[in-house]
C-alpha cells in the first residue's frame, strides 16, 4: 500500500498529496501524522488516503518510504479530515492550512512532550500490615506501606503531602522487593478545574422544561438546528446542561462554544460540577502543555464534553451528538486570521456530517439568525420569562447633555453616583460598562487639530495611565500594540495646547476611586487580562465579594451571573452607534441589552442607568425597554430599505501590502477583472448592486496598506459563480501583496 500524504508545509508548490511507500509492519492508517522525506528535508505530514501501489503515478522503485508514525493513533478523525477538505475548498487555501486548525500548534511543532509522574504500588503478594510492623526502625517506611496497603498505585507527589520526602523510603522499599516504582502519563489540568465540587441539577422552570422538550426529539434522532431566544436571566445555561445530560445518556458527546475567554471559567465550573472529569476545556489562554493534554483526553475518549472558544469546534470528539453556541450573535465566532471561517457555519456543517443537533442561543440573536428562524432554517424556541418570574431590571436613561448644561463634567451622572452610593452602602455589587479601554481615547492639539496616530496603523493612539493621576503615561495603539510617550508639544505646529479627550475604563476606575475611596474595584479589559489565568482570578475576586464594583469592556457584558449585582451603569451607551458599519445599531442594542441583563438575577431587584448623549435614539430606547422583537422589526425594515444583509450580501477582496502603490495597483487590477467578468455575464450583473474599488476604512494596519474591492449583491444562486471567481482571485496573490476574500465580513474596517 501507498500513503497519500499532505505535507505540513503551507505553500502552493506542495499543495497536493504526495505518495510514500509504507514499510512492512508499520501500522499506518488514514488520519495519522507521519514523518516523511521532502527533498533534502524531513517534514511532518497527514495521511489522507491509502491506495494500492499500482494506482499511483510514480513507479514503486522511485517511491520514498514513510520514515515513522508520529503518534500511536490517528490524530485526525475521518469527519474532521472531511471538514478540513471542505474548508480548504471554501477558503481557497492549501489543505495543510485547514488541517492545522484540527490540532494543537505545539503538537505539530514537536515542542511538547508527554508529562509523566512517578507512582508507587505495593508489590504482588506483599502483606502491607505485616511488613509495616517489621519496619520498626523506620516509621516513614512503615507509614508508606500502610498508605499503599490498598494495592492501588499512588502518585509519589500525593504521598509527599502525607509523608515528608517519601522518595528515599520508597527506594529502600523497592530494593527490598516490597514496593514497585514506575512512571505513568499524567494530564496537565487547566487552572481552576481541580477544585470544583459536584452539584445536583435544580428542578427546571416551566419555560426551561418546554424548551427542553421541544428539542429532545431532534436530539434523539441526531438532527435539527434550533435558535433558543431567552431573555437575560431566563436560565438558558440550565437548558444546555439538561441537553448535555441527555446527550451523554444517549452515549454521545457534546461541544459548548462560548464567545469570550472571560466566560469560560464560569461555564467550565458549571459543566465540571455536573459532569466531572468528563469535561474538557479548549481555548487560547491554556499553556501548550495544558492544551495538548486536554486535546489528548478528548481524542482518547476520557472527556466527552468540551467547553471552549471558537477553535473548540474542531475538538476530536467521536460520536458527536450536540453542539451548543452560546451568545451566538457574537462576532468572535468569525476568525479574522487566514483561513477565515465562521464557527457557526462550521458547526452546522459538522453536525450535518456527524448526525448531531445544533443549538444556537442568545438573548439578542443576530438579525441574520432571527431572520433565518422566521424563514424556517432554524426552529425558534423562546423563553420569555426570567427564572421564578423575577422582573427584568428597571432601566433609566440619563441625558448627558443636560448633565453638562448643569455643570456636571464628571463621566458619572448625578443619578449614577446616587445609585452607586446606595448600592455600596447596602452591601450589594455593581457593574460599570464602557466599551473602551485606556484612560483617554485620543490626544489632540487644540491649536491645529492634529491627532496623535499610530505610525503603523491609520488610527488614533489611546492614552494609558497607571497608578492614578500622577502615574506613568504612555500612548498605545489598540490595533498593533505600538507604544510611545505622549507628546508635550504638538508635532505639527509646536503648540503646547495638547489636550486629552474621551474616557476609557482606566478613567472610570480612577473616578470610582476618587468618589468611593474605600470601595474595592476590579477592572476587566485586555490590559488587565493578558496573563494566563487573569480572567478566572479577577472574576473570582468579584464573585467572592472581595471587590464590590466590576468595571470593564464588552467582556463583562454577557453571560456572567453574579447574584449580588443589583446595579449596572452603562457609562457611554452611544459609543458604538456612529461606527461606519451597517451593523452598528445592532451591536449597540446587543451590548446595552446584554450588560443590563447582569442586574437583578437573584432575589434583589436590579436597576440599570444608561448614560447617553442621544437619549431619543430608537436603538437605545429599544435596548432600555429590553424589547428585542421591537428592535428586530425596526432594524429589519431599515435593512430592507437600505438593501443590507440579510436582503443582500456583502463580499470584498481585501488587498494588503507594505507598499501603498502595490496594494492600490493590485486592487485596481482585481476590480478590472471583476468588471470585465460582469460585462460578459449579464445575468450575474443584474444581481449585482454595487462594485467599488477603494481604500479600506482603516487604510493601514501593522504597517500594511489596505485596499479593497467591495461587492454588494442579491443573495441569489445566480451570483454564486461571481463569489467563486472572487475566491479564486484571492488564492493567487500578486507579488508583494496578500489578497483575502471575505463574504459578509465581521467588520468592514
Amino acid at each position: 500500500m501507498v500513503a497519500q500524504v499532505i505535507v505540513d508545509v503551507v505553500h502552493t508548490n506542495v499543495a497536493r498529496p504526495f505518495s510514500y511507500l509504507i514499510p512492512q509492519d508499520m501500522p499506518v492508517c488514514v488520519g495519522m501524522r507521519v514523518l516523511v522525506p521532502l527533498g533534502r528535508r524531513q517534514v511532518d505530514g497527514f495521511v489522507v488516503a491509502l491506495v494500492p501501489d499500482e494506482q499511483t503515478d510514480v513507479p514503486p522503485e522511485k517511491l520514498k518510504p514513510v520514515l515513522r508514525c508520529l503518534d500511536d493513533y490517528p490524530a485526525l478523525l475521518p469527519p474532521l479530515l472531511a471538514l478540513a477538505q471542505e474548508l480548504a475548498l471554501e477558503c481557497h487555501c492549501p489543505l495543510s492550512e485547514t488541517l492545522r486548525l484540527m490540532l494543537p500548534a505545539a503538537m505539530r511543532t514537536g515542542r511538547i512532550q508527554l508529562k509523566k509522574a512517578l507512582y508507587a504500588q505495593l508489590a504482588d503478594g506483599v502483606d502491607a500490615q505485616k511488613e509495616a510492623q517489621a519496619q520498626r526502625r523506620s516509621t516513614k517506611r512503615a507509614t508508606l506501606l500502610r498508605l499503599l496497603s490498598s494495592g492501588e498505585a499512588r502518585a509519589v507527589s500525593e504521598l509527599a503531602q502525607l509523608v515528608n520526602n517519601p522518595r528515599e523510603g520508597l527506594r529502600a522499599l523497592e530494593q527490598a522487593g516490597l514496593v514497585r516504582l514506575f512512571e505513568r502519563e499524567v494530564f496537565r489540568a487547566p487552572d481552576g478545574t481541580d477544585d470544583v465540587s459536584p452539584t445536583d441539577a435544580p428542578p427546571l422552570t416551566g419555560d426551561q422544561q418546554e424548551a427542553l422538550e421541544a428539542m429532545l426529539p431532534s436530539l434523539r434522532q441526531g438532527m435539527g438546528a434550533f435558535l433558543l431566544h431567552g431573555v437575560t436571566g431566563s436560565g438558558k445555561t440550565e437548558v444546555y446542561l439538561a441537553m448535555v445530560r441527555q446527550t451523554l445518556a444517549l452515549g454521545k458527546s457534546a461541544i459548548i462554544l462560548v464567545p469570550e475567554i472571560a466566560l469560560t471559567p464560569q461555564m467550565v465550573r458549571w459543566f465540571r460540577s455536573r459532569f466531572g472529569p468528563e469535561t474538557a476545556v479548549l481555548h487560547s489562554r491554556l499553556t501548550d502543555g495544558q492544551r495538548y493534554d486536554e486535546w489528548r483526553r478528548i481524542r482518547l475518549g476520557h472527556a466527552r464534553v468540551v467547553v471552549g472558544a471558537r477553535s473548540a469546534i474542531f475538538a476530536p470528539l467521536e460520536n458527536l451528538g450536540l453542539i451548543v453556541i452560546d451568545e451566538e450573535h457574537e462576532q468572535t465566532y468569525l476568525s479574522d486570521k487566514h483561513p477565515r471561517y465562521d464557527a457557526r457555519r462550521v458547526a452546522l456543517s459538522r453536525a450535518k456530517r456527524e448526525g448531531a443537533t445544533v443549538l444556537l442561543s442568545s438573548a439578542t440573536p443576530s438579525i441574520l439568525s432571527f431572520a433565518m428562524a422566521r424563514r424556517g432554517d432554524y426552529t425558534l424556541v423562546e423563553m420569555p420569562h426570567r427564572v421564578h418570574n423575577r422582573p427584568l431590571p428597571q432601566v433609566t436613561i440619563v441625558d448627558m447633555r443636560r448633565e453638562l448644561e448643569s455643570g456636571n463634567r464628571s463621566i458619572f451622572s448625578r443619578l449614577l453616583i446616587q445609585k452607586l452610593t446606595e448600592c455600596v452602602e447596602s452591601g450589594q455589587q455593581a457593574m460599570l460598562f464602557l466599551n473602551r479601554r485606556g484612560y483617554n481615547t485620543f490626544v489632540s492639539c487644540r491649536n491645529c487639530g492634529y491627532v496623535v496616530k499610530c505610525p503603523q496603523c491609520d488610527i488614533s493612539m489611546t492614552l494609558h495611565r497607571e497608578q492614578g493621576e500622577d502615574g506613568p503615561q504612555e500612548m498605545r495603539c489598540h490595533m498593533c500594540g505600538a507604544v510611545s510617550p505622549p507628546p508635550e508639544v504638538c508635532p505639527e505646529c509646536g503648540s503646547k495646547y495638547i489636550r486629552y479627550f474621551g474616557s476609557g475604563t482606566q478613567r472610570v476606575e480612577e473616578e470610582m476611586h476618587r468618589l468611593f475611596p474605600r470601595v474595592q474595584t476590579v477592572r476587566m479589559d485586555i490590559d488587565t487580562t493578558r496573563e494566563r489565568d487573569a480572567h478566572a482570578r479577577l472574576l473570582s475576586r468579584f464573585g467572592s465579594g472581595e471587590a464590590q464594583v466590576l468595571i470593564g469592556t464588552q467582556m463583562i457584558a454577557k453571560g456572567l451571573d453574579f447574584p449580588r449585582v443589583t446595579l449596572v451603569g452603562v457609562v457611554a451607551a452611544d459609543m458604538t452607534l456612529n461606527l461606519p458599519d451597517y451593523r452598528s445599531q445592532e451591536r449597540t442594542f446587543q451590548l446595552i441589552t446584554q450588560v443590563a441583563g447582569r442586574a437583578g438575577r437573584a432575589r434583589q431587584p436590579g436597576e440599570v442607568i444608561v448614560q447617553t448623549y442621544k437619549p431619543e435614539d430608537p436603538t437605545i430606547r429599544a435596548a432600555a425597554a429590553q424589547d428585542y422583537r421591537a428592535f428586530f422589526e425596526m432594524e429589519f425594515s431599515r435593512r430592507r430599505a437600505g438593501l443590507y444583509p440579510p436582503f443582500t450580501l456583502l463580499a470584498r477582496l481585501l488587498v494588503e501590502s507594505p507598499r501603498e502603490m502595490d496594494a492600490s495597483a493590485a486592487c485596481e487590477q482585481l476590480y478590472s477583472t471583476l468588471q470585465a467578468y460582469l460585462q460578459s455575464h449579464p445575468q450575474q450583473k443584474k444581481r449585482t448592486l454595487m462594485l467599488r474599488c477603494d481604500a479600506a476604512p482603516v487604510k493601514r494596519i501593522r504597517g500594511q496598506f489596505r485596499y479593497h474591492v467591495l461587492l454588494k449583491g442579491f443573495d441569489h444562486p445566480d451570483i454564486a459563480p461571481l463569489l467563486a471567481l472572487m475566491s479564486e482571485l484571492s488564492a493567487v496573490s500578486p507579488e508583494g501583496c496578500h489578497v483575502y476574500c471575505e463574504v459578509n465580513p465581521a467588520t468592514m474596517m
